[in-house]
């Protein structure tokens, strides 16, 4: 009796917990729309331009924001070209 008791609380809590949510930033897009509303807000990380995104935020409230989990931008060390005297 026990061990159904168990079950079926266990079945429970997993039916009662909220929805998990995916990653919030996409690695793929340098540039992220942030919006803001009574239903919450969310980010959509789908534009390649800080203007492509502006254009998108236009009349709403919303913002966009410089993906820091953006794959393409390597740090790399900056490097003095030699010149070579010939």
């Amino acid at each position: 009796m026990r061990a159904l008791s168990w079950t079926t609380l266990a079945v429970g809590l997993m039916l009662a917990a909220g929805p998990s949510q995916a990653q919030t930033y996409d690695p793929n897009f340098p540039i992220c729309l942030q919006t803001y509303g009574r239903d919450g807000g969310y980010i959509a990380c789908r534009y390649t331009s800080m203007g492509q995104c502006k254009l998108t935020a236009s009349a709403r409230a919303a913002q966009c924001i410089v993906n820091p989990y953006f794959a393409g931008a390597a740090d790399r060390p900056y490097r003095k070209k030699r010149r070579s005297y010939d």
